[in-house]
Formats: structure tokens, sequence, C-alpha cells
């Protein structure tokens, strides 16, 4: 559920590049927000759609926004909100080395602020608040860990909107992350301040709904869209309110990322615990009015010590959205299951290997017995021995079978590691987005797809995310996200129809590398396998 690094690097210097000059204005209740222009868009940066989340506001629910007069200045991102430190699964002192490069670079170019909450919006040059363009709004992924707006150029997305004649305005919007937008456990149930992140979310959505039009878009045509984390936000937004968009989304575009099957919040009342430990709020009455009193820096250490996404434990996230009976009134996957999910238009897929990036920090685990206990004690307590045999019947060690998928013997970098990656792949990725289509194909119109491009790619074939690239490079995939905000179908006048996926067809539109870039295919892979395990973490949540 993260992007990879150096490719959110070389976006971010890619959008570099092109030098502003002095922009436009914007007003919005008395205050006006000064841009930049950039080529054929308009950008306006940093612009705040919510009190800043600090002193007492930290761990509450966002608050709405009041404007004063005056001018601002809307020229440049602001900053990413609290990241949890990147640990690589590498071992000894190259592993130190390497750790220590990403976090500092990574720090640098990407720096981070409590003061976090803020949009931007990008809009073809020229746009005026009459001009109604539909709107998309990313929301970026990360494992709910870490991510930045400003490692995402929008204005791709503009630029090629543009040459299609379906323009588009597009926004970015940060959220809070990890320990922060994601606390979890009794109190935080209690004080009913769980998925912070995910209120963010929704509070940025009301405040597109609220101003968007002042910057030429139609807040009636909205498209929520997100990779990973962002996808699983999307999913997750879709679920809100028993499903009720309040008018703030019309369609969704997922890429990699489903509505997760997580359990009831107090279960991360392990990492809450040793915060209040590490943060010295242990011995307080009220150990989460504490935590807000923390320094920020030391809060932030605290939350570095806990599992991050490349740790042992991998996908099986410390902090993440889970159950808290006001966002989420159940579990994501019950919700589904009982209907609760917004009826709109949507595009769901997953990109082929989605597990490989995450099974190396599992390399230690080489033989069955490993493989079972790692599920049982690991990444599925509760689950039963019958279950993790069946699992281990479903997966088997036969390495021609696991992931990157149909590259024979090769990849094979421990006997378990494609075992792994095709157990975790399809775990937190495939049989949820596959679970959710099973419940909502025959309800409203979907399309859905697989990416097996970049499938020779060593060790990690059709890794995780890389379907980026097909969306924020100019790729066919940002082309069908670009008709599908304007049209509700991703489908050109020309070239490659996408069919929409029916529990009676269930077609896939296929991206490949090669001569025949997409074709189509059908969605009965590993169906016994995405079922059994469906079924058995419903049964045990994370």
């Amino acid at each position: 559920m993260i992007s990879p690094v150096l490719f959110t690097i070389a976006l971010h210097a890619f959008s570099a590049l092109a030098a502003p000059l002095a922009g436009p204005s914007v007003t919005i209740d008395g205050a006006t927000f000064q841009g930049t222009v950039s080529g054929t868009t308009e950008k306006f940066l940093g612009v705040p759609f919510a009190q800043p989340p600090v002193g007492n506001l930290r761990y509450r629910l966002p608050q709405p926004i009041t404007y004063t007069a005056g001018s601002f200045d809307a020229t440049e991102y602001g900053p990413s909100c609290g990241q949890q430190v990147i640990r690589l699964p590498v071992d000894g002192i190259v592993g130190d080395i390497a750790n220590a490069v990403v976090e500092t670079v990574f720090g640098k170019i990407f720096p981070d602020d409590e003061d976090c909450l803020t949009v931007n919006i990008v809009r073809p040059k020229g746009t005026l608040p009459t001009a109604k363009l539909p709107v998309v709004v990313w929301i970026f992924g990360g494992g709910f860990e870490l991510g930045a707006t400003s490692m995402y150029d929008g204005g791709v997305i503009v630029d090629r909107s543009l040459e299609l004649s379906q323009p588009v305005v597009y926004v970015s919007m940060n959220y809070r992350l990890t320990g922060f937008g994601f606390l979890a456990s009794k109190e935080v149930k209690d004080a009913g301040v769980g998925n912070l992140g995910l209120h963010d979310q929704r509070q940025a959505l009301r405040w597109v709904n609220k101003y968007i039009s002042q910057f030429g878009g139609d807040p009636s045509k909205v498209t929520i869209w997100g990779e990973s984390a962002g996808a699983i936000s999307v999913s997750l937004q879709m679920l809100a309110n028993g499903g009720n968009t309040e008018g703030l989304f019309r369609a969704a575009f997922m890429q990699s990322g489903a509505p997760v099957p997580v359990g009831d919040i107090t279960h991360g009342q392990q990492y809450y615990d040793a915060l209040v430990q590490e943060t010295g709020c242990a011995r307080s009455a009220d150990t989460l009015q504490c935590l807000r009193t923390v320094p920020y820096a030391t809060l932030k250490e605290a939350i570095n010590n806990s599992p991050g996404i490349f740790d042992y434990q991998s996908l099986r996230l410390a902090w993440l959205p889970r159950a808290d009976g006001v966002f989420l009134v159940d579990h994501p996957q019950r919700l589904v299951q009982q209907g609760k999910v917004a009826k709109i238009p949507y595009i769901t897929g997953n990109c082929d290997d989605e597990g490989t990036l995450f099974s190396l920090s599992t390399l230690n685990i080489t033989t069955t017995t490993q493989f079972k206990n790692y599920i049982k004690d690991t990444f599925l307590p509760g689950i039963t021995d019958a279950q993790v045999n069946k699992i281990a019947e479903l997966y088997p060690a036969d390495i021609t079978k696991g992931s990157p998928f149909d590259t024979s013997i090769l990849n094979a970098v421990t006997p378990q590691f494609k075992r792994l990656a095709a157990f975790f792949g399809d775990g937190v990725f495939q049989a949820p987005r596959r679970w959710l289509l099973d419940h909502t194909a025959g309800n409203q119109d979907v399309w859905a797809y697989v990416s097996k491009r970049f499938k020779i790619l060593p060790v990690l074939g059709s890794l995780h995310a890389h379907d980026i690239l097909n969306s924020y490079a100019r790729g066919d995939m940002g082309d069908h996200l670009i008709r599908f905000a304007n049209n509700l179908n991703p489908n050109g006048p020309s070239g490659y129809q996408w069919p929409k996926y029916t529990l009676a067809t269930r077609q896939l539109a296929t991206y490949r590398d090669g001569l025949i870039k997409i074709s189509t295919s059908t969605d009965d892979y590993r169906k016994e396998a995405m079922e059994y395990i469906n079924a058995a973490i419903l049964e045990n949540p994370v």
C-alpha cells in the first residue's frame, strides 16, 4: 500500500522543472489566493481546508476553516502531514545506510508538519468560474503511514484532459496519517475520534463541494480517485453514512484498493498503549488528552517505533482505518455485504503482483511450517489450524504458481517468497476487490481491470503501484480516468472499448506490455482461494 519512493521523487522533480509565471487569483469568502501559471495550467497550492489540527485540536475531528480578508500565497505546496519513518527490508550495514539515505532524502523533499490540512487545485489556464468542469479528487497512497500531495503533478492530468478535449479540474488533499490520523483504542472509540484521516478526507470533499465552483469546477461532477491506501480510502468514503455520498461525489476510481478486512478499532489497543507509555502519558488519568499535549517531535518519535509497512508483520498495519462506530459503523466487508455502499459508477482494479513488494519483509520464512506459523501467529492471530492448512493448500509451495505470476521457476528469492507474495497480494488487495464486485456489480455501472505490465521486472514483476505510471505519465489508464470523470464512461469514440463488469461475464480490461496494450480477460483466476481468504478473514479481521 505504498508507492515506490524513487517514483514519487521523480514525479516531484519532474513537476519542478517548469518555472511558474505570475499567476491568477481566486477569492474565497473575502480571502484572495494567488496561484501560478505552468504551461497550459493554473495551480493554486497549499490552500487550507480545515483549521490546523494542533494543540487541543490534535486527535479531534477536523474543524471547518474561516478565511480572513487579505491576499494569500498559493504558489507552493504545504507541508506533508506527519510521516512514519521508512525502514527498508535490508539487513546489516547496507540496510542501515539505505534507510538513513531514504529517510533523509524523503524528509528533505517532502517536509512534514502537524499543520498540514491543505488542498491543491489545478485547472486549465484561463478557466472561468462559470466553466463547470468535471473534477477529479486525488487521494494518495502510502500505507496510511506516509505520502504527500506534492509527490504528484496534477498538471499532467489537466494537460492530458485538454489534449483529449475532455477538460477537468484536478484537486489533491493532505490528510492525517499513521498514529496522528489513525490512532486506535478503546479510549479513541469512546471519544469518537477514530479514523481522523478519513474524516480529513471527508472535510476536504466538503470544501470542494463548497468552493470548487470558484475555480471553475462543477461540485455535482466530482470523481474521487486514489491508489493503494488512497483507493482503500475512496472505497471507505463509499461506505460512510450507510453509502450516502452527501452529494460530495458522483463516481469513484480505485487503483489497488478496496474495503479492507479490518475489525474493531480496539484492535489497535497495543499500539496505543505503547504510544502512551513512550510519551510519558501512562500515569495520566486521561491518556488521550495527555497525548494532545506531547511535543510533536516526541510523539512522532514514538510513532516511528511502531511497526512499519516493511517490518516483519508487513501488511498487518499498526495504523489504518478500523470500525469505530462513527465513520465506519461496522467492519468494511460486512458493510459491503449489507449493501451499505454508495450506488455510483466506479472503476476498480489491481496490479497482477500486488504482494511481491511486501513479501521482501519476510525473506527469513523458508519452509512450509514457517509459512503456516507466520499466518497464524503474526498475520492472522486467532485463525484456526484447519484454516491455516487450507490456506497453505490453496497457496502451495510450488514456485511456478506463486507471484510474480506466470514466471515459471524464476524470481524465487527464497522457497516461500512467491507463495507469500501470492497470499499477501490476494488477501489484502485482490480478494477484497472481488468481494466488492461480487456484492455491487449487479447494482451499478462498474468497470474493472488488471495490469500485467512490468512483468519482466526481476523479483517484483507487475508490482504494486506500477499503475500510477499509467495514470500520471500520460498512460491509457489516465485517459480512462479523464473520460470517466467527464462522461461516467471510460471509453472514447475509438480504440479499445472497455466492457462493463457484470457477474455474468466478469470481464477485465487487461493492461499489458507489448504490441497489444489492452485486451479483455476474465476475472476468474484463483477463485476458490480468494473466496476462502475472504471468508476466513471475515471471521478474523485484523
